[in-house]
């Protein structure tokens, strides 16, 4: 089964190992993520998220949340949810 779309990087906060992740669908905290952006690409849990600064186990459709990234990450960066 392909990977699932799940959302775009509007932002990034170097300082903070953040990403700003509008959602396109939803998800939740223990899923399965990759991010892809040119020139690289990486895989995660998605394990620590929040939303209007307070943590949260997961969002849908529409919200714009920050998600604890591994990597540095670029604005228009494509977050997918992995599936098997």
């Amino acid at each position: 089964m392909a990977d699932k779309k799940v959302g775009v990087i509007t932002n990034y906060f170097n300082h903070l190992g953040v990403g700003i992740v509008k959602l396109s669908a939803p998800l939740a905290r223990g899923d399965q993520i990759k991010i892809v952006g040119r020139g690289h690409e990486f895989a995660q849990a998605a394990e620590s998220m929040q939303l209007d600064h307070t943590d949260i186990e997961d969002a849908g459709k529409g919200k714009e949340i920050g998600l604890k990234v591994n990597e540095k990450v670029k604005k228009g960066d494509e977050v997918f949810k992995v599936t098997t």
